[in-house]
Formats: C-alpha cells, sequence, structure tokens
C-alpha cells in the first residue's frame, strides 16, 4: 500500500520533499510515540533533518539516546540531534511541533491539586487549574514563537501545547498576521478513532461534523465517508446498551477509562450528540470534584504510570545499545495525527482535521473573533473551516460563557490585571463564584510565583 502511494505521487508529478522538524518539548513523555510514528510514517512524511529541543537537557537526554539507536535500526538516513539551543533548535526548520509543559509536571499537579482542595475541578485545562496553566503557556509561549520567528521565519508552527484554547487566544493576539500558526489537539480524533473501534471500523473511513472550542464540544454527525450514511444513531445506540472506550483502550489509565466511560451519561441526559469527553467537567462539576482524589490527580498518575514507563522503556534500550523487539506496529494516535496535519500542509493534501481556527463565521451565532474547534480541510495555505451553521441555545450559552472567560484570562495576562483574573474565574463555570475564585486565585498566583506576570 505504501509502495502505491508513493508510486501514485510520482505519477501526478508531486515531488516526495524530506523536511526539517523540531520538537519543542523533546523531553516529554510524547516524544517517544513521535520518534516511533516517524519511522512509520518515514514514507508518508519523510524526514531530512529532527532536532528535539528541551530546556531541561537532563530530562531529554534518555529520549535523545533511545532516538539515537531507534534511527540507527530503522531511519539510519535521518539526521537526529538533541539540544538546549534555541539557534540549533529553530534554524533551517520547515515544521516546529509545539508540545511544551509550562511549569513541568510538578506544576501540573498543583493546578489540580489546589482547586480540588477547596471543592472545586483541579483539571489541566478546565477550570482554575486551566487558567492556572494558561497564564504560563503564554507567557512560555509567546516567547517561543518570537524566537522560532527569529530563526524560522517561514515555518509552520504545530501547537498543541495544553490549554490550546487559551494558548490559541494569546497567539492570535500576539501574532494577529501571522499564517503559519496552527493550534490543535488530538482530542476529537481520539474519540472519532474510539467510535470506529466501536463500530468495527476504520477510523478514516468516518467524517465528523464537529463544534465547539478546545475540549468543549461536540459531534453532530458522524457520516461513512463512502456512503454518506449518519452513524451517530448506531453510535448513540450501541453506547447506550455497552458503554464507551478509548480506542487504546489497553494502554490506558483508569482515569482516561473513566473519562471516556462518562461519554454514556452525557448522552443519556442530552442525546442529541456525541459529546467531547472533556465535557463532563463542564455538565457534571460536583460530581466530579466528589469523584476526584485531591491526593492523587491526573498529574500524579502520568508520573507514577507513563512518566515511569517511558523514561524505563529508554534506559533498558540505551543499557542494552540496541531496540530488539520493543518497536511495536501499533499506532500513536497523538503523534499520527499531528504528523498527518503537517504532511497535509507539506503535500497540500486538503484533507479534513479539526483545528482550533478563529470562528469569522464557523459558527454562525458565536462571535467572530472566538478561538473555535471546527473540521476544516488543510493544504499549503492553511486551514478552510468548514461552516455548522447556527447551534442550539443551549451549547451556545455554554460555549460563549467559556469564551469570555478565556478572553478574560488573556486580558489579565497582557494588562497583568488582578481584577481580569478574578473576572475570568468568577465567570467560569466550574468556578463560578467570586468569593471562591477570589479564594483560589490568590492560591493560585502564590503557587506560581515567577511563572505568571505580576497581577495588580
Amino acid at each position: 500500500q505504501q509502495k502505491r502511494r508513493r508510486y501514485l505521487k510520482r505519477e501526478k508529478g508531486v515531488a516526495m520533499k524530506s523536511y526539517n522538524v523540531c520538537i519543542v518539548g523533546g523531553g516529554s513523555t510524547y516524544t517517544l510515540g513521535f520518534l516511533k510514528s516517524f519511522v512509520r510514517l518515514r514514507e508518508e512524511f519523510p524526514l531530512k533533518k529532527l532536532v528535539l529541543f528541551d530546556i531541561d537537557a537532563e530530562r531529554q537526554e534518555p529520549i535523545g539516546k533511545y532516538g539515537e539507536i531507534l534511527f540507527r535500526e530503522r531511519f539510519p538516513e535521518l539526521d537526529l540531534s538533541y539540544t538546549t539551543d534555541i539557534k540549533e533548535a529553530y534554524e533551517g526548520m520547515d515544521f516546529v511541533f509545539m508540545q511544551m509543559r509550562a511549569g513541568g509536571l510538578p506544576m501540573r499537579a498543583k493546578d489540580e491539586h489546589i482547586p480540588l482542595s477547596m471543592g472545586m475541578i483541579g483539571q489541566e485545562t478546565c477550570g482554575a487549574g486551566g487558567m492556572a496553566y494558561g497564564l504560563r503557556s503564554c507567557v512560555d509561549m509567546i516567547k517561543a514563537v518570537h524566537d522560532i520567528r527569529n530563526y524560522a521565519p517561514d515555518a509552520w508552527i504545530l501547537n498543541y501545547s495544553n490549554p490550546a484554547a487559551i494558548v490559541a487566544e494569546a497567539l492570535r493576539r500576539e501574532f494577529p498576521d501571522d499564517k503559519r500558526i496552527l493550534n490543535i489537539c488530538d482530542q476529537p480524533e481520539n474519540v472519532v478513532r474510539s467510535c470506529s473501534r466501536l463500530l468495527g471500523c476504520n477510523w478514516e473511513d468516518l467524517d465528523p461534523v464537529y463544534f465547539g472550542l478546545n475540549h468543549y464540544g461536540w459531534f453532530t454527525h458522524i457520516y461513512d465517508a463512502h456512503t454518506g450514511e449518519d452513524l451517530l444513531p448506531k453510535i448513540r445506540e450501541t453506547i447506550a446498551k455497552n458503554g464507551f472506550l478509548p480506542q487504546d483502550a489497553e494502554q490506558r489509565d483508569q482515569s482516561w477509562l473513566d473519562t471516556y466511560g462518562m461519554v454514556q451519561t452525557i448522552m443519556s441526559d442530552f442525546p442529541d450528540y456525541l459529546p467531547n469527553t472533556y465535557d463532563q467537567y463542564y455538565l457534571y462539576p460536583d460530581y466530579k470534584v466528589q469523584h476526584l482524589n485531591p491526593n492523587f490527580t491526573r498529574a500524579d498518575e502520568v508520573m507514577a504510570g507513563r512518566e515511569k514507563r517511558v523514561f524505563s522503556e529508554c534506559a533498558e534500550v540505551i543499557k542494552e545499545g540496541k531496540l530488539g523487539d520493543r518497536f511495536h506496529a501499533i499506532s500513536d494516535a497523538h503523534a499520527e495525527m499531528m504528523i498527518k496535519v503537517a504532511e497535509a500542509i507539506a503535500y497540500n493534501k486538503n484533507s479534513r482535521h479539526i483545528l482550533i481556527v478563529e470562528n469569522n463565521g464557523a459558527i454562525a451565532n458565536m462571535q467572530d473573533d472566538a478561538m473555535v474547534e471546527v473540521v476544516c480541510e488543510l493544504g499549503i495555505n492553511g486551514p478552510r473551516p468548514m461552516r455548522v451553521g447556527n447551534i442550539p441555545q443551549f451549547y451556545l450559552g455554554l460555549l460563549v460563557n467559556q469564551v469570555s472567560s478565556e478572553k478574560l484570562i488573556v486580558d489579565a495576562y497582557y494588562e497583568h490585571s488582578y481584577e481580569k483574573a478574578l473576572q475570568a474565574f468568577t465567570l467560569n463555570r466550574l468556578v463560578g463564584d467570586a468569593k471562591k475564585a477570589r479564594k483560589v486565585l490568590d492560591a493560585l498566583i502564590e503557587a506560581n510565583k515567577g511563572m505568571w506576570p505580576e497581577l495588580k
């Protein structure tokens, strides 16, 4: 099949140019999935040079050494390096994949623990924790994009750093004329892939219609890409009967199984559409607070689980000096999606992807400057959003509330305004009370000293 794809591309006269890619956050636990996926997809998206960049050299080093062994065995022509030097990382890049985590996992743990200790949702992208992380991310992401543009003015910046909605709003304001910044999240695609598991079909044969904000949206239709049949009624019926599992359930920690499991409850109460899994926090905040452990959140789960697994695998491979049978044929949905996005741009495929873009009428009854998440056709000139028209009042009300909160927190960043931050926290559906907002905001200011802009 890969040979046929190469043949067809040559027949059409499309040159298979190879590309230079930098991954920002080279020490991330997700980077291993990227390294393996670049090998699996080397024919569809050939690389010439890959640079891993991280400000934490010690954390990045085992990932880099693992990559050297992997590519020596399976992709020897690739030029791989890893660095903490900005110029070395960005100069000459065609694509920069952004997976920064401002403050690292220890700060993510505080984002989650502090609100939960006060009876509010503690989550990395939602509620008080999401806004805390958002303010840190605004600082680091804006600096990073300025650095990239100094050394790679024409590179495509593919940002999937969380919280993607707040980051997207900040980048929209800071770089209003930069058309080569894309903000992306893999969760909608993960839901589509999970539907393919449920239906027993290939996820690429599903054609979704989706609207929302990052980590806050709904699928109105999921069509069979070949017959045009809307499969959502069948999906709804199957979920009601059997529940909902992630497509890679066997590799997921328990919190993710619980998260996907809530889709059954959501669709029982609100059966019109298939929800993004994160909708659970906005629709059932009291229930979620009661069922989350304030002393062991998802950040702790990652540090105890995925982080240990990744760095243990690295240590074993480095010790043995070879990959052995550790290269698995299964796909990494997160990495594969990002590479497919880059491929769509590189080869002008005009394929469909769910992206975060400025609204401008995509959702007709929402403000034009909202950063919304919708299906787009994506090619060499960037995304072309597919309009969904007016959305029902219930969903509109939820989303307008969240857009307002996100815009106010970005106002707080630019204006160094405590008042705007307090407004953002108070308005947010997962806080919803000014006294609670002030209490959690003050605690998060203390926890984020030196990482947030000073609020006055």
